[in-house]
This record gives C-alpha cells, sequence and structure tokens, in this order.
C-alpha cells in the first residue's frame, strides 16, 4: 500500500516539475531566504550572502517559469491549429 502511495505521489511530483521548470528554483529562494531570516541576528553577514542566493534563485526560477509558459502557449497554439 506505501510502495504504490509512494510511486504515485513521485510520478505526479515528476510530472509538477517536468511542467514547471522553476519551481525547484522558487522552492529554493524560499528556504533560503527562511534560512537567512533565521541567521540575521546572529550571523549578518552569512545571511546577507544567503539572501543573495535566495535573489538568484529566484531569478533562475522565474525566468524558467517564463520560458516554460511561452513554450506550453506555442506548443498549445500549434496543436490548435492543426
Amino acid at each position: 500500500m506505501s510502495q504504490n502511495y509512494f510511486r504515485q505521489l513521485f510520478s505526479g511530483l515528476r510530472g509538477y516539475l517536468w511542467e514547471n521548470w522553476g519551481a525547484p528554483f522558487i522552492v529554493a529562494f524560499m528556504v533560503l531566504l527562511m534560512a537567512a531570516a533565521a541567521l540575521s541576528l546572529n550571523l549578518s553577514a552569512l545571511a546577507e550572502e544567503l539572501a543573495v542566493y535566495a535573489y538568484y534563485a529566484l531569478i533562475a526560477g522565474v525566468v524558467l517559469q517564463l520560458v516554460c509558459f511561452l513554450e506550453c502557449r506555442r506548443k498549445n497554439s500549434s496543436e490548435a491549429t492543426v
């Protein structure tokens, strides 16, 4: 039972990531930014560095989501004309 559940979960996650290329980078952005906020009181230099990497991850995620959106739009318009 649990093996089938994990197989379905993994399959659904793989399908989601196949359609949304920037999702892992956006999740990494959120994790890094929360870590930077947690470290900001004690280790401000490390927190600033993590925040910089977080924003790089956000930029990569947004660009990949835009590319994915445009690719999906192009694919749907070509299917509609056939």
